[in-house]
């Protein structure tokens, strides 16, 4: 795992550039605090700063072919570097180092860009070729790792975070109000825009090349469910089996490393079957690790301690309060580089902390599973919509949504199951809209807008004019896939790949220098996933069928057929009161929201007033969601904008040409 940097530049490098160059490492040394190094030449210099997990001696980098002139920089991992290595020795190809970086150069000499569609790994990385004086960029097929680029003319400057092309002082640092709307609606900017004007992140699974001719991005890769339409013989055992091989060589190649691995451990049964797959096959010493809350309505430490003592790891827990994710919130905004919507990632970086501070670096985890196993009640709160617009004045059908909220439910609240079926039933019938799983959500979020100052609110999109965006690029044969396939398909889009794998993914453990790995995104799982049956992902109401009936064999029938508990954080409580701390007083008060003018000055306010006055405790989620919204954008505008850098940087990278 490392940091990437680089600059090509067709009318040449100047000296500015050169002096910025180690800044730009310097500034993301804790994504690669081992070693650094850099390597220039007239029209490009590339840079990497790497956390040593894969050949700890040689595999420094950049790296290059054998004549010096190709060049490469790889964040992330390459996992099956050692049957591509000995593909490429049998070709003619020799190798200096024992690194899985290496492979990336030979299969370019023999490949070019086509050189992606025999990787199974988790990468950023580029490749300056300096015969074609081309530069090659590419993302994983999820984007797992990611990439930023700014560029303006034929000038390029690109890096794993934003923080280091900002260095570039001639590059404008502004907030991109249509991406901040965005936010608001969907948790996530969309495609290639980031929060920053001008600022673009390369998409996952594409690639891009820039040359004297001009930059291009294209896709290699993409998720298509069209095949699991078509009927299949196969039985369930035979699907069970499958998945369990996929899975287990899946888990085998990312244990892969010259350094010890761990594992995230929730108690749910994605993180559960992961590190029981890890202790019976590969690591009977297997440490893992997991975050508790002393908010019991957060916890999951009796389901964690169920877990443990059935796979028998070695265990490390941290606690986590509201005080202590008040506290680093700051920070974890400066490694998010966006705004969010709510507090998740903050126990993450905890948990990061407490992985590093026992000597590891590197940590298996579960996400991925909930959206390409069909986890999320979202994806069954969209068949039962649909069941029911069959039927819209029926009384009987959406009774169905008490299996998925029966806490609500069963308190005999009348106006919560009333409150409940009225907000299903809006739009019911819609069933033809491309985006009609995500609807109501995106409806529900959007009216965190309210807030907005008058300005902001009038010049960006309503939610029809977002909905057709984002459904302008949709796969072609988009709606002749099952609804189930749809939900899942834009779920994976968005909040997967733009929020889960970001801002509480790559951004919390490599803010503390550690790698996370996922089995569950293997390439080839979730090309198996897109084809499993419908009636094999949910049944009936069962969620993640096929998985469970896969785990089911190996770990306690409590966690497997535990009902999904999302991953959540406590929020209002930890940015106001007494134990509120200082930065967050500072940028939700009148004069500091007037002052960056984002929001409406009155209507944060009276939410802040409305908080005192319960005590700390916003019961909406929408108002909880609003909080987080106002204080991360506030932070992203401090950060980025005002007070850019905020904290002392220190150069790194050795100079190779």
């Amino acid at each position: 795992m490392c940091g990437i940097i680089g600059i090509v530049d067709f009318n040449h490098l100047k000296e500015r550039d050169f002096a910025l160059l180690p800044r730009m490492l310097g500034i993301i040394q804790y994504r690669g605090p081992d070693d650094s190094g850099i390597y220039t030449s007239q029209n490009a210099a590339l840079g990497s700063t790497r956390l040593s997990i894969i050949d700890l001696h040689t595999g420094d980098q950049p790296i290059h072919n054998e004549d010096k002139t190709v060049w490469v920089v790889l964040n992330g991992e390459i996992f099956n570097y050692p049957e591509l290595r000995r593909d490429l020795q049998s070709k003619g190809h020799s190798f200096y180092t024992k690194s899985d970086t290496e492979v990336l150069v030979h299969l370019y000499e023999e490949y070019d860009a086509e050189l992606f569609s025999y990787l199974n790994g988790q990468f950023a990385l580029a490749i300056w070729d300096t015969k074609k004086k081309t530069l090659l960029l590419a993302r994983d097929r999820l984007g797992i790792r990611p990439l930023f680029y700014f560029l303006s003319g034929r000038r390029l400057v690109f890096g794993s975070e934003i923080k280091s092309i900002f260095l570039d002082t001639s590059i404008t640092r502004k907030l991109r109000l249509q991406t901040l709307s965005d936010i608001f609606t969907c948790w996530a900017p969309l495609g290639n825009e980031t929060i920053f004007e001008g600022i673009l992140q390369l998409q996952p699974g594409h690639f891009a090349t820039f040359s004297k001719d001009g930059f291009e991005t294209k896709p290699y890769w993409s998720l298509d469910f069209s095949s699991s339409e078509s009927t299949d013989s196969r039985s369930l055992s035979e699907w069970v089996d499958e998945l369990k091989e996929l899975l287990l060589d899946a888990v085998r190649i990312r244990l892969r490393a010259d350094v010890p691995v761990g594992a995230y451990l929730s108690g749910g049964l994605d993180s559960t079957f992961i590190s029981s797959l890890i202790k019976r096959n590969f690591n009977n010493t297997l440490c893992t690790f997991s975050v508790a809350f002393s908010d019991q309505r957060f916890d999951e430490t009796p389901f964690q301690n169920k877990a443990v003592q059935s796979i028998g790891t070695s265990h490390k827990t941290i606690r986590c309060t509201e005080t202590d994710i008040g506290k680093v919130f700051d920070h974890v905004i400066w490694h998010t580089e966006v705004p969010i919507l709510r507090t998740a990632p903050a126990p993450l970086y905890y948990l990061s902390t407490l992985v590093r501070d026992n000597n590891f670096k590197v940590v298996l985890t579960g996400e991925g599973a909930d959206e390409f196993f069909a986890g999320y009640n979202i994806f069954k709160e969209d068949l039962v919509r649909r069941f029911w617009a069959k039927f819209p004045d029926s009384t009987i059908r959406p009774k169905l949504l008490e299996r998925l909220y029966p806490y609500v439910f069963s308190q005999g609240n009348g106006k919560a199951r009333a409150f409940l079926t009225g907000f299903f039933k809006k739009g019911l019938t819609q069933t033809s809209s491309l985006a009609y799983s995500h609807m109501l959500r995106w409806e529900n979020t959007s009216q965190l807008k309210s807030f907005f100052c008058d300005e902001i609110r009038n010049s960006v999109e309503g939610l029809e004019d977002f909905i057709a965006r984002f459904s302008s690029n949709l796969p072609s044969d988009f709606m002749s896939w099952h609804p189930l396939s749809r939900a899942q398909y834009i779920e994976i889009c968005i909040f997967l790949s733009n929020y889960l794998l970001s801002s509480q993914g790559d951004r919390m453990t490599m803010a503390h220098s550690v790698e996370g790995r996922f089995p569950y995104l293997d390439h080839r799982v979730i090309e198996f996933a897109a084809t499993i049956p419908i009636r094999y992902r949910i049944n009936g109401l069962t969620e993640k069928f096929l998985l469970k009936k896969a785990a089911g064999s190996v770990i306690p029938a409590e966690l497997a057929e535990r009902p999904k508990q999302p991953y959540r954080a406590p929020i209002s409580r930890c940015f106001v009161g007494d134990s509120a701390p200082e930065f967050a007083k500072d940028l939700l008060s009148e004069q500091s929201i007037k002052q960056k003018g984002y929001f409406d000055p009155f209507k944060v306010s009276r939410l802040l007033k409305k908080c005192s006055r319960q005590g700390g405790n916003l019961l909406s989620e929408r108002e909880n969601m609003a909080l987080v919204g106002i204080l991360s954008t506030q932070l992203v505008d401090e950060l980025f904008i005002k007070n850019f850098p905020p904290y002392p940087i220190k150069e790194a990278g050795k100079l190779e040409c």
